[in-house]
């Protein structure tokens, strides 16, 4: 088996461990080739800390498509606010091509990567490389994992949800409430979604209030 093979093999049976919908071989394939990206990527610069395929794949490309198959439906526009790696956009773009999905990251390198990400796999994702503040368009969902000064970031993303739509926050159980508590009082929160591999994990989905006119 080649490592190529090997890794694929490893995608699905991540995915199948966490009970979760499986992948086409063109999507796994894809998934595939974005790991190797990370990995080239990351000898040079710091993408992630998690540096092993086996740890890449459980730590991050599984909890992503956990929230991807978690948004609900009817979602056409998202927007993966301070993307860094490019989660939980890439990956979401990959199990969700429906969703027209654009990655916003501040740090020049970082973005350089995104950009390469997207044109190798073929996605149509766009990458906007600045300030998620400077963002003006609404999307029908905002998500957001691992970001700098989080709470901040979640005052500043919670604002370009359309009424009616979503605020995705990938986060800690002990985190929750302040994420929560970030994103004000004009969001109705479900019940949050543990994610694969950690009881600690957690998905929060809150609904922007539509204001009576």
């Amino acid at each position: 088996m080649t490592n190529t093979e090997s890794t694929r093999y490893e995608i699905v049976q991540a995915l199948e461990n966490a009970h979760l919908p499986s992948l086409s071989s063109a999507q796994v394939a894809k998934v595939n080739t974005y790991i190797e990206l990370i990995v080239r990527w990351n000898s040079r610069m710091n993408l992630t800390a998690i540096r092993e395929v086996d740890a890449i794949i459980d730590r991050h490309i599984v909890e992503c498509i956990a929230c991807g198959n978690a948004l609900p439906h009817g979602i056409g526009s998202l927007l993966d606010y301070g993307s860094g790696a490019g989660f939980p956009g890439i990956p979401i773009a990959i199990c969700r091509p429906e969703i027209d999905v654009t990655l916003v990251e501040s740090q020049r390198k970082k973005a350089a990567f995104l950009q390469e990400a997207v044109r190798t796999l073929g996605l149509g994702v766009k990458v906007h490389p600045g300030r998620g503040e400077d963002i003006e368009t609404h999307f029908d969902c905002v998500a957001m994992r691992a970001v700098d000064r989080m709470q901040t970031a979640i005052d500043a993303a919670s604002k370009l949800v359309r009424p009616g739509g979503w605020l995705a926050i990938l986060t800690t159980k002990a985190e929750l409430a302040k994420g929560k508590a970030a994103g004000g009082s004009e969001f109705d929160w479900q019940k949050p979604i543990c994610l694969p591999g950690s009881d600690q994990r957690m998905l929060a989905l809150g609904a922007r209030i539509v204001k009576a006119a």
